[in-house]
Formats: structure tokens, sequence, C-alpha cells
């Protein structure tokens, strides 16, 4: 092969990567957020419903364990409690199971939810699976109703939660 085509071959990979091939949901701003069903760390079984009423932080994450995903997971956790004091829940998902998250979680001392997604039907919902069949790193900022009033893409997982909390004062201080 040649260099130009191995270059735009990678090219082409990394695309699809992180964009997945085609959206097999449509989740626009101001739309209804997919509900979902799904268990924690802890087998505790969580839907989007049982959050009406609060603001809800829904993070998706590619894998436990690996670097970029620890630490966005460990940047919540450090401000967990400013999101607390907003009347915000954060929840992470990605494909990994049950067992995967009891371990990513204890040893990240993760004081939130992190639901466990193996069949993939979240993260479609969502349109967040990749090309390679993991999690997009993307986050839904979801208001009280039930309604998508944020959607981050390519996220930076050192400063990513803080971005979200600004942008969440800023949505509550409007609606104040």
């Amino acid at each position: 092969m040649t260099s130009a085509l191995v270059a735009m071959r990678s090219a082409l990979f990394g695309l699809l990567l992180t964009t997945g091939l085609a959206a097999q949901a449509d989740v626009q701003l101001g739309s209804t957020a997919p509900e979902f069903r799904l268990q924690d760390q802890d087998g505790k079984w969580h839907r989007l419903e049982d959050y009406r009423g609060k603001w809800v932080v829904l993070y998706f994450y590619a894998k436990d364990q690996t670097p970029g995903c620890t630490t966005e997971a460990r940047e919540f956790r450090d401000n967990i409690e400013a999101f607390r004091k907003l009347g915000t829940v954060v929840l992470g998902v990605s494909i990994d199971d049950v067992e995967s998250h009891q371990k990513f979680a204890a040893k990240n001392s993760l004081p939130f939810p992190i639901l466990a997604d193996p069949e993939k039907t979240t993260v479609k919902k969502y349109d967040v699976l990749s090309f390679v069949g993991f999690a997009r790193r993307e986050t839904f900022l979801i208001d009280p109703q039930g309604r998508v009033v944020n959607r981050y893409m390519d996220v930076e997982p050192k400063t990513h939660p803080q971005e979200v909390l600004e942008d969440l004062k800023q949505k509550i201080k409007s609606t104040d």
C-alpha cells in the first residue's frame, strides 16, 4: 500500500471511531431525554424518570480503568459536592458490566452511580456508540423536566466536569 493510501485509511478509521457510523437516535436540544433502566456498580437499578425534579449530568465514557475515563471520573468525583449543592445528580455510563464497575468505583472512590450498559441499548438511544463498539466520551445535561439542555461532544477529561458545572450554574441562574 502506498503511504497516501495508508494515511487516508487511518484518517477514515479515526473519523469512524470518533463519530460512529450513523445516528441511532437523534437527541436534540430541548427534546425529552431518552429513558433508560440500568444497574449501577452496586446492582441497584436506575431509571431516568427516578430523577425528575433534579438536574442530571449523564456522562458516557468508553471503558473502566482507562486513563482518560479514569481522569474524567475522578474529576466528577472531586467536584461532586458542588454538583450536589446545585441539586444535580451525576451518572456515568459505559458498556462495561456491573462487576467491572464495582472494581472501578472502589478503586477510584466514586461517590456517584456508574451504570452498566453491556447490551448497548442506552448508548444507542443517546447516539454515542462508536464504530468500534464502545461509548464515545459525551455528556448530556438534562433539566428537572427531563429535557436535554446541553450536549457535550469531544470532551477533555481533565476539564470537562468543571465546564459542565459552570454551564449548570448559568442554566440554573437563568431559570431563577
